[in-house]
């Protein structure tokens, strides 16, 4: 099932890439229609077809997503793993960050960077790569300690090796599993905080097709019966956000069944 749907994800995703720009264009003799045969999601107030916006805001916000969890996991494996191997002061600076960082409620913290870097695919990218390295890094922090006190790791250290050559020869080869859930599990909080903050008009600009554009748009449009533009691209929305804290959470009971139990 999982592989199913991350191959259909892949799809969409690659799809979203393909989709001419004509597949956007506003249609004005077909505004407004319900579901049907010839536009499964309807249409908008413009006559734009919902399942082709649907598919390219998927699609965007996979890309966005993905390149927020990735430059995100990078902070909190470096960061952690700096912070368990060199202690002290070292390890202070990185608690001090990270305390700090989990201090202030994402949602603001991701809205005062996207303005202050001017908004856009940037600006969502960078906040909500800043945001949310905390909780992986604590978790990286605590597995490299552990992995310390092990006796290959003592004897590394016995024949002379350095922090750096026993990091990456002994302890981030142990950690990367643990960092690979942490970077899926990462995945659909991205996507969802750049819908949030594009939704409130802080994120992407109003011409993209992208989720948070979409559903903002959709909100006007309730009152007078128009249903279908908000729900399906809400669905599909949480549908990609379940499936992958669903391969997330496979991918953790695999890698360690017994943390995962608890």
């Amino acid at each position: 099932m999982i592989g199913t749907g991350t191959l259909i994800l892949s799809g969409v995703f690659v799809w979203g890439l393909l989709l001419p720009p004509e597949s956007f264009e506003a249609n004005y003799s077909a505004r407004r229609l319900a579901p049907s045969l010839a536009h499964l999601f309807g249409t908008d107030n413009l006559g734009r077809d919902m399942f082709y916006r649907t598919v390219a805001g998927l699609s965007l916000s996979i890309r966005i997503g993905l390149l927020s969890a990735a430059i995100s996991s990078v902070i909190a494996l470096v960061l952690g793993s700096l912070s368990a191997i060199f202690g002290g002061t070292v390890d202070a600076v990185v608690n001090y960050l990270v305390d700090l960082c989990m201090g202030v409620p994402h949602l603001i913290l991701l809205i005062l960077i996207s303005i202050a870097m001017g908004g856009g695919a940037a600006g969502v990218i960078t906040g909500v790569a800043v945001t949310h390295w905390p909780n992986l890094t604590r978790l990286i922090r605590a597995e490299v300690m552990q992995i310390r006190s092990a006796q290959y790791v003592q004897v590394a250290r016995r024949l002379g090796k350095g922090p750096l050559h026993i990091a990456v020869r002994h302890i981030v080869p142990h950690v990367f599993p643990q960092y690979v859930v942490g970077l899926i599990l990462l995945f659909p909080h991205a996507i969802l905080h750049e819908a949030g903050i594009t939704f409130l008009g802080y994120g992407l600009p109003l011409d993209t097709p992208a989720m948070g554009v979409i559903l903002s748009e959709s909100m006007k449009y309730l009152a007078a019966g128009m249903w279908w533009p908000a729900f399906f691209p809400g669905v599909a929305l949480l549908l990609v956000t379940q499936l992958f804290d669903g391969v997330g959470d496979y991918l953790r009971v695999l890698i360690d069944p017994h943390s995962a139990r608890e």
